[in-house]
């Protein structure tokens, strides 16, 4: 009987470890899951004081190459702290450890939030999202509100042969949407590179009889500018689309270059637009769309100023926009990796991008 207990007792103590370990294992991605909560796939920035109180704006990223993933979250602050405006940035996520991958062109989250957007700034490049997130940027679009797209938003999706939304397509076909978002809504698609990639950096020209216009006030001559080449648009641009800044092409990576001489500079091709929107039953929309916004372009004050300019025009601000233009001070520390592909940060999470303390004003 003696022994009949210790090896109950013995079984039972081992059953109980078993039940501890299984407990563990069970524990186990139950935590990894808790790391990657939704709300931590993305990152919203507050508005403190300012026009944009109460308003709410969210900006897309996601592309391979300009680090989309580093120049909105500074975007986001400069609005958010500068402006009062709120700010969710949204970004291209690993599904299975949370972290920004650019390099992942099928999943973006967030993008829910579009809901109660009142202005989106889009950068992303060739994503071929699921229905599912596609629907809220389709829902955004039909009821007309604002948009601003950013360099490679005018080949923002290159969507599979089995999603519903391929009329976005950066090449779609149909007659009704032809060459898609880009085209359709922004005003031109990808055609190519004009200035040499690389090797010949942009300078942001005013056009003249546009000099009084909201998105350039206060923007000193020469500030424009950006490493980042011109792109090739066809003239004229889609629909109703007028010309703000032209882009003269640099001999070098400097912004103290001198334009190159030759066809590329005759005529100089548009890098900053306004133009007007409508989708199939949607309603109208305004829309800012440049060719610059690689995150070493907003290194230059005269760009980040047009950008956050643009957002007053596109929400019918500009009677709230100072004469001398927007205040576009860096908040925190901005230090953006060059342009190129396979360069982005490695095991950067949303929350990396949260404003600190020490970061304003």
């Amino acid at each position: 009987m003696h022994q009949l207990g210790v090896n109950m007792e013995s079984t039972i103590m081992g059953l109980t470890r078993f039940a501890k370990l299984l407990a563990v294992a069970m524990l186990i991605p139950l935590t990894a899951a808790s790391m990657n909560q939704p709300h931590d796939l993305w990152v919203t920035y507050d508005g403190q004081d300012g026009p944009g109180k109460d308003l709410h704006i969210v900006l897309i990223s996601g592309d391979e190459e300009y680090r989309s993933e580093e120049a909105l979250p500074q975007l986001g602050k400069i609005l958010a702290t500068r402006h009062g405006f709120t700010c969710t940035v949204l970004f291209a996520i690993d599904e299975k450890t949370g972290i920004i991958n650019p390099e992942n062109r099928h999943n973006i989250p967030g993008l829910e939030s579009l809901a109660t957007a009142d202005l989106v700034i889009i950068a992303t490049r060739f994503r071929d999202l699921p229905d599912e997130q596609m629907a809220y940027i389709d829902q955004y679009l039909k009821e007309g509100k604002p948009i601003i797209g950013m360099r490679t938003a005018t080949h923002a999706f290159a969507l599979n042969s089995s999603s519903t939304y391929q009329h976005y397509n950066w090449n779609s076909a149909d007659p009704k949407f032809e060459q898609g978002f880009g085209r359709q809504i922004l005003g031109e698609t990808w055609i190519n590179h004009h200035g040499h990639h690389g090797h010949e950096s942009t300078r942001g020209i005013v056009v003249e009889d546009q000099r009084d216009h909201a998105i350039v006030r206060g923007i000193s001559e020469k500030t424009i500018w950006g490493p980042t080449d011109v792109y090739g648009v066809r003239l004229p641009l889609a629909g109703d689309a007028q010309p703000i800044v032209l882009g003269q092409v640099l001999a070098g990576m400097s912004p103290d270059d001198e334009p190159v001489t030759g066809e590329k500079n005759t005529p100089m091709m548009p890098i900053g637009w306004t133009k007007t929107y409508q989708v199939v039953d949607g309603k109208r929309g305004r829309v800012f769309t440049t060719t610059m916004g690689a995150a070493t372009d907003l290194l230059a004050e005269g760009t980040r100023r047009m950008i956050v300019n643009a957002v007053y025009w596109a929400l019918s601000l500009e009677e709230k926009l100072p004469q001398a233009g927007a205040d576009v001070r860096i908040v925190g520390t901005f230090k953006p990796i060059d342009f190129g592909f396979a360069k982005h940060r490695q095991g950067v999470r949303p929350a990396d991008h949260a404003i600190k303390a020490k970061d304003t004003p």
